[in-house]
């Protein structure tokens, strides 16, 4: 739980919701993991050598990318999601001896400082309300020259709040609606045709951030769908018009 203006706000929680999970598992990255992620290939490409690291993963899921690292090198990976349900499966799919899972909301992890190599946050970040306060907490996390790699829903792609296309009366994709860009804050998207509370932030809110904080930019791209997806995956060529996802790497300075 957060405070804002005296009133309680509770972290929502959508994937143990029955109906939203069920849609979720069926997702091609659900089924098909890391090698389903459009974002994937891009994503890969960013990280760091994991051996002889601790990683963190901030909103695991089903810890595809806590498998990923402890497959290549991690010494400990520590998966930390809200959803028991995303945890469950995660423990049934991904189990090892060098990674723990953890039940509890993003912004309410504590660890010791200095305590991790690498923290990844994959698809969670436009589901916390303070970035400012996560993003603090994550350099903590982190030793001297650590790394933070993450992606989030693209600015453009959460700044007007529906996150859907504008139709014409046969239902072919028109244009891409974008608007209030500059008030950032909650935004009652939908998602897998249910109601998702997400939260809207600038670009420039995205990297600037990192940087008075103490973190050196390394990378930033807005990764576009792999060739091979387009004429397979259904809508996939209408992501070409419009980015969909940041993803941004940081490195921990000395202090």
């Amino acid at each position: 739980m957060g405070r804002e203006d005296g009133v309680i706000i509770l972290k929502e929680n959508k994937y143990d919701e029955n109906v939203f999970y069920d849609k979720y598992s069926q997702m091609e990255r659900s089924k098909k993991g890391l090698e389903g992620a459009g974002e994937w290939k891009t994503l890969k490409e960013m990280l760091p050598d994991f051996t002889g690291k601790k990683v963190l993963d901030l909103g695991c899921g089903y810890g595809w990318h806590c498998e990923y690292a402890a497959d290549h090198g991690a010494v400990q990976v520590v998966g930390v999601d809200i959803s028991e349900k995303m945890l469950k499966e995660a423990e049934n799919r991904h189990s090892r001896e060098n990674i723990t899972y953890l039940c509890c909301p993003v912004e309410d992890a504590q660890f010791e400082e200095g305590e991790f190599d690498i923290v990844l946050s994959s698809l969670a970040l436009h589901y916390i309300r303070d970035y400012d306060q996560i993003v603090d907490k994550i350099r903590k996390f982190l030793r001297p020259g650590g790394y933070f790699i993450f992606s989030a829903e693209h600015p453009v792609f959460t700044a007007e709040g529906s996150q859907d296309w504008y139709y014409d009366e046969n239902g072919k994709p028109l244009h891409f609606p974008v608007d209030n860009y500059y008030y950032e804050g909650k935004r009652n998207a939908v998602f897998l045709g249910e109601p998702v509370i997400k939260y809207h932030r600038t670009l420039t809110t995205y990297i600037s951030t990192l940087i008075k904080k103490g973190f050196a930019i390394m990378d930033v791209q807005e990764p576009q769908p792999p060739e091979e997806m387009l004429d397979t995956v259904p809508g996939m060529r209408d992501e070409m018009r419009r980015p969909m996802m940041l993803i941004v790497s940081a490195r921990k300075e000395n202090e």
